[in-house]
C-alpha cells in the first residue's frame, strides 16, 4: 500500500511500481538544469501523503505488533481509528517545517507577509515578515510612501481614550470610531456608554459615577440674608408695638382698638417674621415638622383676628339699625374664643396630614438638574410638595376671603370708626397679592417641569 501511495506524489512523471522498487523512464530526466518547474502546491499533496503513512505506520506498530502485513484488528481499517493517528502525528514536512494538526484536526497557520513596494519604477512584491503562532516581521524590510521610515498612522482604528466608546463602523469589524459619552452618561465598556443612576454624575473623564453634591440654604447666602434682615426689622417693629400696647394697656386707645384680639393678631404677625428662621434652617425631622405647624399658623392667626374683629364690627352696626340693644358674643372672652376656634381648625388639619403623611426631608435631584452634569446638585428640603403648600395655605385663604367680603360690608361705617377702613384696605392689598402669587407660583413651577422634561427628551435622543 506505500507504492500505491507514493504513485501520486509526482504527477508529472511517469512513474512504474516494481515489487517495491521506484525506477524512472530513461526519456524523462530531472536535473538542475532541466526545465522542469515543480507544481508549489505539490510540497502539500506529499505532507499529505506522509502524514497518512506516518498514521498507518502507528497504528500498525499498536495494534499489531511483530507482525508482517494486516492483523485481523487492521482488517479492515477502522476510519475513525485512522483518524486519531493522523490527528497525533509529527513529523518534518518536505519543506522543513512541522506538520501537525490541532484539536479541530487542522494544520497550523504559516503565512508569508509581502508588501506591495516599487523598486526603481518596478512594482513588486517583498516578502517583510511570516506569521508561523506568532508574529516575525522584518521592519527594516518596510517601505512607506514618500520614501519615510514613519509608520502611517491608521484612519479609523486609533486608540480611544477615557470617557470614549468605539463605535464600529458598520461592515468593517476591524475599523471604529471613537465617540465620547456626554451628558449625564459614563464609559461602562469598550463599546457601549450607559446614564448614571439619578442621584449620580459621571466624574470628570465620564469613566465612572460620583455622587451629585447636596446642597441646601445657608445662613451666609445673599438668598438667606435679605430675609433674615427684613424678619429681624419685622420682629423689633412687632416687639415695639407690643412693649408700647403693654405700656399703655389701660388707656381709652388701646381699650377701643381691642387689646385683647390687638395683642392675638401681634402674636400672628410675630409668628409670620419667626418662620423665617425655620423656611433657612437646614432640614431635619424637627425643623419639617415646625414648618408645617407655623408656616400657616401665624397667617390664621393673624386673619382670624381680623376677622372676628371685622365681624364685631359689622354685627354692632346691623343691630343698631334694628333695635339699641346690643349683639350677642362681642365681649373680649366671646371674641378670643371665637377667634381661638378658628385657629384650632388649622391645626386640627396639620395634625390630620401629620398622621397621613408624617414629616421628614428629602434630597430633590431634579430641581438643580442641570444640561452640564458638572453644575448638577440635589438640594436637600423638606417633603412639602407644591400642592401641599398651597392646602396649607388654604385655610388662611379662606379666612382672608371672609374677611374681605366683612370689610366690604362695613366700608360705610361712621369717619369716628375708623378702624374698619384700615382693615379693609389691608385685605384688599392682600387679596391682590395673593391673586398675583398663586398663577405666577404655579406658572413657574409647571415652565420648569417642561423645561427639564425637554432638556431630559434631548439627552434621551442623544444616548
Amino acid at each position: 500500500y506505500f507504492c500505491g501511495i507514493a504513485s501520486v506524489l509526482l504527477t508529472s512523471t511517469t512513474l512504474r511500481c516494481y515489487g517495491g522498487n521506484l525506477s524512472v523512464l530513461d526519456r524523462e530526466r530531472i536535473g538542475q538544469d532541466s526545465a522542469y518547474e515543480q507544481e508549489g502546491k505539490v510540497q502539500f499533496v506529499i505532507d499529505a501523503v506522509y502524514a497518512m503513512g506516518h498514521a498507518l505506520h502507528n497504528m500498525h506498530k499498536n495494534l499489531c505488533p511483530g507482525k508482517v502485513g494486516l492483523c485481523p484488528k487492521m482488517d479492515p481499517v477502522d476510519g475513525a481509528e485512522l483518524l486519531k493517528y493522523i490527528r497525533s502525528v509529527n513529523f518534518s514536512g518536505i519543506a522543513g517545517t512541522p506538520v501537525t494538526f490541532n484539536e479541530n484536526g487542522d494544520a497550523p497557520g504559516r503565512y508569508d507577509i509581502y508588501q506591495y513596494q516599487i523598486k526603481n519604477t518596478t512594482p513588486e512584491y517583498k516578502v517583510i515578515g511570516h506569521w508561523a503562532d506568532h508574529l516575525n516581521l522584518k521592519m527594516e524590510r518596510l517601505h512607506w510612501p514618500g520614501g519615510g521610515n514613519q509608520v502611517p498612522t491608521s484612519i479609523c482604528s486609533q486608540p480611544c481614550k477615557p470617557g470614549e466608546r468605539k463605535k464600529l463602523v458598520k461592515g468593517i469589524p476591524c475599523c471604529w470610531h471613537c465617540e465620547r459619552c456626554d451628558g449625564y452618561q459614563y464609559q461602562h465598556d469598550e463599546f457601549h456608554c450607559k446614564v448614571c443612576r439619578f442621584s449620580e454624575r459621571p466624574n470628570e473623564n465620564h469613566t465612572g459615577c460620583i455622587p451629585i453634591p447636596i446642597v441646601k440654604l445657608e445662613w451666609s447666602s445673599p438668598w438667606a440674608m435679605v430675609p433674615v434682615f427684613i424678619a429681624i426689622v419685622g420682629i423689633i417693629a412687632t416687639l415695639f408695638v407690643v412693649v408700647t400696647f403693654v405700656r399703655y394697656n389701660d388707656t381709652p386707645i388701646v381699650k377701643a382698638s381691642g387689646r385683647e384680639l390687638s395683642y392675638v393678631l401681634l402674636t400672628g404677625i410675630f409668628l409670620c417674621y419667626a418662620t423665617t428662621f425655620l423656611m433657612i434652617a437646614g432640614p431635619g425631622i424637627g425643623t419639617c415638622s415646625l414648618r408645617r405647624v407655623f408656616l400657616g399658623l401665624g397667617m390664621s392667626i393673624s386673619y382670624a383676628a381680623l376677622l372676628t374683629k371685622t365681624n364685631r364690627i359689622y354685627r354692632i352696626f346691623e343691630q343698631g339699625k334694628k333695635s339699641v340693644s346690643a349683639p350677642r358674643l362681642i365681649s373680649p372672652a366671646s371674641q378670643l374664643v371665637i377667634t381661638f376656634s378658628l385657629i384650632s381648625l388649622q391645626l386640627l388639619g396639620v395634625c390630620i396630614w401629620f398622621i397621613v403623611d408624617p414629616s421628614h426631608s428629602i434630597i430633590d435631584y431634579e430641581d438643580q438638574r442641570t444640561t452640564d452634569p458638572r453644575f448638577a446638585r440635589g438640594v436637600l428640603k423638606c417633603d412639602i410638595s407644591d400642592l401641599s403648600l398651597i392646602c396649607l395655605l388654604g385655610y388662611s385663604m379662606l379666612l382672608m376671603v371672609t374677611c374681605t367680603v366683612y370689610a366690604i360690608k362695613t366700608r360705610g361705617v361712621p369717619e369716628t370708626f375708623n378702624e374698619a377702613k384700615p382693615i379693609g384696605f389691608t385685605m384688599y392689598t392682600t387679596c391682590i397679592v395673593w391673586l398675583a402669587f398663586i398663577p405666577i407660583f404655579f406658572g413657574t413651577s409647571q415652565s420648569a417641569e417642561k423645561v427639564m422634561e425637554i432638556e431630559h427628551g434631548e439627552e434621551g435622543g442623544n444616548y
